[in-house]
């Protein structure tokens, strides 16, 4: 069902399909552990089942109908303390390829949900091996709802859903991954100066009042930026406060 990318250099040239897995990111951790996969390696799967999200969260997707599948990276070009780079630019090729397709209102919701106005369609987790200073080896899992046309959670939503087209799946894979190349290039190169103002300007509730909790506190704040290390800082009664994965959440979306 899904093709090598034709017009990618490394990206998916190395293709392992398989009908059905526990977890993408799972399995190509295993498979790289046993035998050393090329970069750019890319392992796609019709079902998951125990797809995981952030904070532990399991993952929606109707076999078939969606696009699930893990990346195989090797960023060793990347300081630990730059590591968020390596998300912004995951982030925006995702975020790139679905407006290709029609859906023009995607925000990326700190700091690795898909939205289409104010439902998720889609998650990104990435996990990272460490080497000394640098990264050595990360496996970005990239979950899409594209044909799904139902969610047990109100929450959810898909492309289909937002532009009532029914999408070619392998097309939707083809132009995911030459984004996803296209950007991860621009950063090994160190192409990256626009990285951080073109993902700011991507961000779910950017420069918008919004309700947050954290620590059993719930808040009203102003997203104003992203540190270096990928911390959210928000505003909140004329004080910022940074924030790390899992120290806040948004409430009402």
């Amino acid at each position: 069902m899904y093709k090598i990318p034709a017009n990618t250099l490394f990206m998916g040239q190395k293709l392992i399909y398989v009908p059905e897995c526990h977890s993408t990111n799972s399995l190509l951790n295993d498979l790289n552990d046993s035998s050393a996969l090329p970069e750019g390696t890319v392992l796609i799967t019709d079902r998951q089942t125990a797809g995981r999200g952030q904070r532990g969260n399991s993952w929606e997707a109707a076999p078939g109908q969606n696009l699930t599948f893990s990346i195989l990276l090797r960023p060793g070009f990347l300081e630990l303390k730059d590591q968020f780079k390596l998300n912004m630019s995951i982030s925006l090729a995702v975020v790139e390829a679905l407006r290709f397709i029609g859906s023009a209102n995607v925000k990326l919701k700190w700091p690795n949900d898909i939205f289409i106005e104010n439902k998720k369609v889609g998650g990104i987790l990435i996990e990272n091996q460490v080497q000394g200073p640098k990264l050595a080896c990360s496996i970005a899992g990239i979950g899409l709802n594209i044909n799904q046309q139902s969610f047990l959670t109100p929450d959810a939503t898909s492309v289909y859903i937002f532009t009532g087209i029914e999408s070619n799946l392998n097309s939707v894979f083809q132009g995911l991954i030459e984004s996803l190349e296209g950007e991860y290039l621009d950063l090994r190169g160190k192409n990256s100066a626009s990285l951080k103002r073109r993902y700011l300007k991507c961000l779910y509730k950017f420069n918008d009042s919004h309700q947050f909790e954290s620590e059993g506190e719930k808040f009203t704040g102003v997203i104003h930026d992203i540190d270096d290390n990928g911390r959210l800082c928000v505003e909140s009664d004329g004080v910022n406060r940074t924030f790390s994965f899992k120290e806040v959440r948004f409430l009402n979306g």
